[in-house]
């Protein structure tokens, strides 16, 4: 019998979930070192040397504060910095170099990740267990929902009080108006008790990812997905509609516990997605599927068709735009696994 993403429910313990925020795996080995500045981009040599800086102050903030004869020592507050600029600069690069060089306790998660984990544990929770650590790294931080972004402002303030130091990056669109320089204006203006502790960084340059890629692959047949995922040792076969419902069962925290071990997702059936809720299920499933590296094959339509022109013309339009980026790259990786 075909093992199916839809008979997995994943149970996840506070402490894990809490273990798992670390750089995808495809950034394990990244340093300042192996970053590679741009000569003709100035400010990406400008950012290596920002983040080392970061690095040095903030790993001796725990350290820090002043200690009276019968006092406890006081603790430093946090310092941040924000990487901004486009797609493609490595930002990300930079942020888990960051996360390697400094001390443990430590995190690194997406804006959606930090989200869901606060919505799984609980603000006081989630608090408490970030608290000890030595710095929180977040990649591509949005401001699509103004309630989230409130939340982890207000999670980034207490944190920062409490000795944790904060670097983020912006996530702009390639083509925007004002490109990270926006996303930067925005975030500070947003997250106004945070703005004062946050040194931003521009990241100029082209995307380093930019290829004459070919158009979305063509679906497979459900015979031939099959055929696959009876050939594939770890792969899973599921209906479009199925796993949907299933995922609208487990909370977004759980989705990396739920592809973990899995060689190749197969999907029969895919259609556009029916809602919002659906689209945004689909793009953290996406997401992390894209940094376990895990290949994508579907039938049905193709997989730039998910998100309809409506939900792309809306608020979202980034996410879904990112989600559509990473299911193709998956899509054409499966192409060339087989």
């Amino acid at each position: 019998m075909l093992a199916r993403l839809c008979d997995r429910t994943p149970d996840l313990a506070p402490e894990q979930m809490i273990d798992e925020m670390i750089p995808p795996r495809m950034f394990d080995e990244v340093s300042f070192d192996s970053y590679i500045p741009d000569p003709n981009q100035p400010s990406q040599a400008a950012a290596v040397t920002a983040a080392r800086d970061f690095v040095a102050r903030a790993s001796s903030i725990r350290s820090g504060g002043k200690r009276g004869l019968f006092r406890r020592r006081a603790q430093a507050q946090g310092i941040g910095l924000y990487l901004d600029g486009g797609f493609g600069v490595g930002k990300t690069h930079l942020l888990a170099s960051i996360y390697h060089s400094m001390p443990g306790p430590k995190a690194f998660a997406t804006f959606g990740e930090v989200t869901n984990v606060v919505g799984a544990l609980g603000y006081i929770d989630a608090l408490e267990r970030l608290s000890g650590h030595s710095v929180l790294c977040i990649d591509e931080f949005e401001l699509d929902d103004p309630g989230d972004t409130m939340v982890v402002s207000r999670l980034l303030t207490e944190l920062t009080v409490r000795g944790v130091s904060i670097v983020a990056t912006s996530n702009t669109l390639p083509g925007q108006l004002g490109e990270g320089r926006f996303a930067a204006q925005d975030f500070l203006r947003e997250i106004q008790k945070l703005s004062a502790i946050f040194e931003t960084v521009r990241v100029d340059g082209p995307d380093y990812r930019h290829r004459d890629l070919p158009p979305a692959p063509e679906p497979s047949t459900n015979a031939e997905l099959a055929e696959l995922a009876e050939n594939t040792p770890g792969a899973t076969l599921d209906a479009f509609d199925d796993l949907v419902d299933h995922l609208a069962t487990l909370h977004p925290s759980k989705y990396k516990a739920l592809v973990d071990g899995v060689t190749t997702v197969c999907i029969t059936d895919v259609h556009p997605a029916p809602d919002q809720a659906v689209a945004l299920r689909l793009v953290a499933l996406a997401d992390r599927l894209y940094d376990t590296e895990i290949p994508v094959a579907v039938s049905g339509v193709k997989l730039d068709e998910i998100f309809t022109d409506e939900m792309l013309a809306g608020g979202y339009r980034k996410k879904y735009l990112r989600a559509t980026s990473r299911l193709l790259a998956l899509s054409r990786f499966a192409q060339t696994a087989g």
